[in-house]
């Protein structure tokens, strides 16, 4: 095996192996999310309304983290692609796969998605299907925490307080959607990844600009 070659192989198991570690991150976020947001809805029917105040935080953090999560999982993917490719051209045959069952099976690369949800033709997956779920999930569980804040600032906290916590609430939460939605949708993360991959490997041919 020629030493680009081995390379080549050495970079594309750290790929992988990355691929495979923030996949577990992920879960684990989502789970950590999960149980943190039922603990302060029980804590706030049972105990103190204000803990609804934490609801919404809590949720817009987890759908921020967990979306940080899959941009690395874009990383791996978009690189080891590129690495796949190379060490198939250097082989004279299609021998390693996974990049094309992860584009067909999973989810898509280059193209407009919201994280890993990809509405264009023959784009959407189950994988698509579960980030719909968790996001959706999410918005439920942030929009019932934000009534309850409501609640309990008409009831407890007091508006001057809750004014506060509203704005700086809504300015963070317009900023999360606006930032994603230029990285993700927008492809502006995947158009920097294609400008150094491609300047590396040359322009790839499968790539949707």
């Amino acid at each position: 095996m020629s030493p680009d070659m081995e390379l080549a192989s050495a970079q594309l198991a750290r790929m992988r192996g990355m691929n495979a570690a923030y996949h577990q991150r992920f879960f684990s976020d989502i789970r950590f999310t999960t149980v943190v947001v039922l603990l302060l809805f029980a804590g706030a029917l049972g105990v103190d309304r204000r803990l609804f105040l934490a609801v919404p935080v809590i949720a817009l953090l987890g759908a921020c983290q967990t979306a940080f999560d899959a941009s690395y999982l874009i990383f791996s993917r978009q690189y080891a692609t590129r690495l796949e490719r190379f060490l198939n051209q250097q082989l004279g045959r299609d021998l390693l796969v996974a990049h094309r069952l992860e584009e067909t099976y999973l989810f898509p690369l280059d193209r407009p998605k919201v994280v890993t949800l990809a509405f264009s033709s023959g784009g959407f997956t189950w994988f698509g299907f579960m980030t719909a779920l968790y996001t959706l999930a999410g918005a439920g569980v942030y929009t019932v925490g934000l009534i309850g804040s409501l609640d309990a600032i008409g009831g407890v906290i007091g508006i001057r307080a809750g004014g506060t916590y509203l704005i700086v609430l809504a300015a963070v939460t317009v900023t999360a959607i606006a930032v994603g939605a230029w990285w993700f949708p927008g492809g502006e993360g995947e158009r920097r990844l294609r400008a150094v991959l491609d300047e590396t490997f040359g322009t790839s041919e499968e790539a949707v600009a």
